[in-house]
């Protein structure tokens, strides 16, 4: 998609934002924009995911405010493939940071990218500074309010439209992770998740290899240090999220001491995309002032 976002008077396109940097394990790409204190964002799993796709409606707004750097994460995008066994997301982002030079930045994850900055924040609380999490799992724990029968009913549409990433599964994974699924599951947007995740196959086969090993998240946080966490938490989360279930925002609420949870309602799995207004407000104010 030719997607443009503007940070005052400069358009930023994803062509112009695109970087690429060679950590000392891999070659990631990322976009960048803006300048001051780092904001690193942190994607989600499905196919076909990037940096810019999950966040390109956010990173204009956001860049007139901070240094935003939007990475695809190993196995995910124009960075280097990767099997379940190779899979670290924590070291990945530690690996990121080091080659930018970055001694500390906020981290802002959406679902597997919010999961691995909470687990950045546990195992490496000297290299964070906020710590922003949408629709985030938290790893294994007892489920009062959802199914704990296996993968919620979003997670087994992702697992198919991994296996076969064809426009009409792409529409499919799209609906549920949205609640407007008539602004959302346009014909468009899933003709360029499916182009998108066919352009690698490789990191469909090594995901979907990788799923009897835990991938896409083999690695999870020590839910028992939760409370360990001293910077400053925000959690976000979709009140009608399909995906994984606003329980897990609520856990997180109630054991982290210095956090606070926004529970959106008409919202599903994607907040930044759905509400991007709120959501750009919500990150500027928390990590400028918190």
């Amino acid at each position: 998609m030719t997607t443009a976002v503007t940070q005052e008077n400069i358009m930023i396109t994803k062509d112009s934002a695109a970087r690429s940097v060679t950590t000392d394990k891999w070659t990631l790409r990322y976009y960048e924009a803006g300048q001051g204190n780092p904001l690193v964002l942190l994607h989600g799993s499905g196919p076909g995911a990037t940096g810019w796709s999950n966040f390109s409606t956010n990173i204009g707004h956001l860049a007139q405010h901070f240094r935003v750097l939007a990475v695809d994460m190993p196995g995910w995008g124009e960075s280097d493939a990767a099997t379940v066994d190779q899979l670290d997301h924590v070291d990945a982002a530690i690996g990121f940071l080091d080659a930018l030079g970055i001694a500390k930045a906020a981290f802002v994850g959406n679902s597997m990218g919010g999961q691995t900055a909470i687990r950045l924040a546990i195992t490496h609380p000297d290299r964070i500074t906020h710590l922003v999490t949408m629709g985030s799992p938290i790893g294994p724990h007892p489920m009062l309010f959802a199914p704990a029968d296996g993968p919620s009913e979003g997670l087994k549409v992702l697992i198919e439209a991994y296996r076969d990433p064809s426009a009409e599964n792409m529409r499919r994974l799209v609906e549920i992770m949205c609640f407007d699924k008539k602004r959302w599951a346009t014909t468009e947007l899933a003709q360029a998740r499916s182009d998108a995740a066919l352009g690698r196959p490789e990191h469909l086969r090594n995901y979907v290899d990788g799923l009897p090993q835990g991938a896409p998240l083999p690695i999870w946080a020590d839910t028992s240090k939760l409370r360990d966490i001293a910077v400053p938490t925000m959690a976000i989360h979709g009140r009608d999220d399909r995906v994984v279930p606003f329980e897990t925002s609520l856990a997180m609420f109630a054991q982290i001491p210095d956090s606070r949870l926004v529970l959106l309602n008409h919202c599903g799995h994607w907040a930044m995309i759905e509400h991007p207004d709120e959501f750009n407000r919500l990150v500027t104010d928390f990590v400028a002032n918190a």
